[in-house]
């Protein structure tokens, strides 16, 4: 097998484990103005995670940032995917453009907060 062959034959495998991610858990709890989303990303810092919302598309992705102390090396690693990929479909109810996100201890809280249209009013009775 030449050098051509073997790259050839390397480079969808290379992609394929680049494109593998771990799907993060997550708990959506929701209420009257919005939802609330809770997923369970360890090891993913600030700057190794990325969200972004296109149209009603929201993906959550980050890069675990798991160090081994120097001279040392694993002997028995479960986690063979430094990296997690989920993607919602948000509902035309939500407003992506005032999505709040913290991170806080491994855990990303998103705040989605429903369209002004979509949230409940009370309505006012007149009496005659």
């Amino acid at each position: 097998m030449n050098d051509m062959t073997k790259t050839a034959a390397t480079e969808p495998q290379a992609r394929a484990r680049e494109e593998a991610a771990l799907l993060p858990p997550v708990d959506v709890v929701e209420d009257a103005s919005g939802i609330t989303l809770y997923a369970d990303l360890p090891g993913v810092t600030r700057e190794g995670l990325n969200l972004r919302v296109e149209a009603d598309t929201l993906t959550i992705e980050g890069e675990m940032a798991l160090q081994v102390p120097e001279g040392m090396q694993a002997s028995h690693a479960e986690v063979q995917v430094p990296r997690y990929r989920r993607v919602f479909t948000l509902s035309k109810e939500l407003d992506p453009e005032k999505v709040s996100a913290e991170l806080k201890h491994g855990v990303l809280k998103l705040r989605i907060p429903k369209a002004e249209h979509a949230q409940p009013r009370k309505v006012e009775i007149r009496v005659h």
